[in-house]
């Protein structure tokens, strides 16, 4: 597959503008990018969130909930293969997507508060087998609806710029569900949460709806319970995700179904799911790479959050998890800014090029970070971050999407089949085993820079000294090894223009 090139006698190659036949309505993008409500808070708030919850608040170690992180991973490892060969394999009347679309959907907003049910006074044993079991039951419901969700994204144009500007209008719709992962710990610390107990919950929930002083962040002397304040955003989240997991299924529509899949294409195997599609070169490339970004990019969630609490805002809590939520804000504005400039790169350089150029500039903006995220000049943290966790880990990540659709055309090529749901399953469960391994990396290296939580505020200055250069250090070494695997990516921007020529020339057009 990796020889894969076009013949001579290729068919004409197609005006590299995009048809209209080729444009995904704004309605279908709109309906599409509801399912980042559902990726963002499934899959990356929950790990955010764990560090204010289990480790600030109860105390946890560390060390077991970075073990707890990583071993959860062994779920995706089986869920994800599993539906995603069930999603290529299905097929009804409402297509071989949406079923698992709408029914995943619901499953998983309405287990979201699940995660939380815990209580103050348990033993780290317990909270760590509190946390795999939960994430037992929630991670096979995540996984029915994101391997049809990201599936379905590879499949609504054959366009290779129009993937783009969809992955843009996506990626740009996701950084408003994705500012609760810097809102919800400043949630769990609100002035309503001192004092509550599940006796009193409605009477605070009602206090939030009617008294703006209900806001407030707590003060330094008092303790809201964090646990409740997740549990509550958690329940509210969640009801969000069952509206948007309806609307999605009643709106989208897969182009692919009824002319390529449902006529022509036979079952796809355990094999092909596990084994074949790793044969494909463009695909264990592009894999490498954001494995590599994802790793280092998951780490820097935890440090950055830590090096904001103890060192910029000298560990008071309230007060980091309020720029917490400000560098959210930034993140989003820049990152909505990064995605237009990144599709407008990729459009004159091609995607290769511009997310090398993304990758770079990523490296030195984390390096920076060690002299701009600066206690005598809080507000200078949150544009930083802006730059590095919005402009360019969005750009990143929207490039990698699209250039994953053109990696299906490829293989649809080679095999005659489309297999979006068994690439999906490997390329998710792999960039989950990376960002698992960042994230319990960071609470595993916690103790060795010798941070403990019983001190609060009061962290050694070494330890906080450890802690900025992890986030200095680790990031850059993952996004250098990124850079080093995407370079060799061979699917150019003319190169897929003829192999959509000798699919269309095959099969007709979609």
């Amino acid at each position: 597959m990796s020889n894969l090139t076009p013949t001579s006698n290729s068919p004409p190659v197609p005006s590299t503008a995009t048809a209209p036949e080729d444009r995904v309505p704004l309605l279908q993008k709109f309906a599409y990018s509801l399912g980042a409500c559902h990726d963002v808070w499934g899959h990356w708030l929950y790990p955010n969130l764990v560090n204010t919850v289990f480790i600030i608040y109860l105390g946890v170690s560390p060390v077991l909930v970075g073990l707890a992180g990583m071993l959860i991973r062994f779920f995706d490892a089986i869920s994800d293969p599993i539906f995603g060969r069930l999603s290529d394999n299905t097929r009804t009347r409402f297509g071989r997507r949406r079923p698992f679309i709408l029914v995943g959907g619901i499953l998983a907003g309405l287990g979201m508060p699940m995660l939380f049910f815990v209580g103050k006074g348990w033993s780290d044993h317990n909270y760590f087998w509190f946390m795999i079991v939960s994430s037992a039951v929630f991670i096979p419901v995540m996984s029915s609806f994101n391997m049809a969700y990201q599936s379905l994204g590879a499949e609504m144009t054959p366009d290779y710029n129009e993937r783009t500007n969809l992955y843009s209008f996506r990626f740009a719709f996701q950084k408003i569900p994705e500012f609760m992962i810097y809102g919800a710990p400043w949630f769990t610390t609100l002035v309503v949460w001192v004092g509550v107990t599940h006796s009193n919950l409605f009477e605070r929930i009602a206090s939030l709806l009617t008294t703006r002083s209900a806001w407030h962040s707590a003060a330094t002397d008092q303790q809201p319970n964090v646990v409740i304040g997740a549990q509550v955003c958690f329940g509210v989240l969640g009801l969000i995700m069952v509206a948007t997991a309806v609307l999605s299924f009643v709106l989208l529509r897969e182009r692919y179904y009824d002319k390529v899949v449902e006529r022509n294409q036979a079952k796809i195997s355990v094999k092909e799911a596990l084994v074949e599609t790793f044969k494909c070169r463009p695909f264990r490339l592009l894999l490498l790479m954001v494995i590599s970004f994802a790793a280092g990019q998951s780490m820097v969630g935890g440090l950055a959050y830590y090096t904001t609490i103890y060192h910029v805002c000298a560990g008071d809590l309230a007060r980091g998890n309020g720029w917490w939520s400000i560098m959210g804000v930034t993140n989003s504005v820049m990152a909505v800014a990064g995605l237009y400039l990144c599709g407008a790169i990729s459009k004159k350089v091609g995607k290769r090029h511009t997310i090398v150029g993304a990758l770079f500039f990523s490296v030195v903006m984390y390096a920076a970070t060690w002299w701009l995220f600066n206690p005598n000049l809080p507000w200078l943290t949150p544009i930083v971050w802006g730059l590095v966790g919005g402009a360019g880990a969005s750009g990143i990540w929207m490039l990698f999407s699209s250039m994953q659709a053109d990696v299906m055309d490829f293989d649809e090529l080679a095999t005659g089949k489309r297999r979006e749901g068994a690439f999906g399953a490997c390329s998710s469960w792999l960039i989950k085993g990376g960002l698992a391994l960042g994230t319990g990396g960071t609470n595993m290296l916690l103790p060795l820079t010798g941070f403990d939580a019983r001190l609060g505020g009061t962290q050694s200055e070494h330890t906080v000294t450890m802690i900025r250069l992890l986030l200095m250090v680790v990031p850059v070494v993952g996004l250098l090894l990124a850079i080093a695997f995407i370079a060799r990516y061979p699917l150019t921007h003319d190169k897929m223009i003829e192999i959509r020529g000798q699919l269309e020339k095959r099969r007709g057009k979609v």
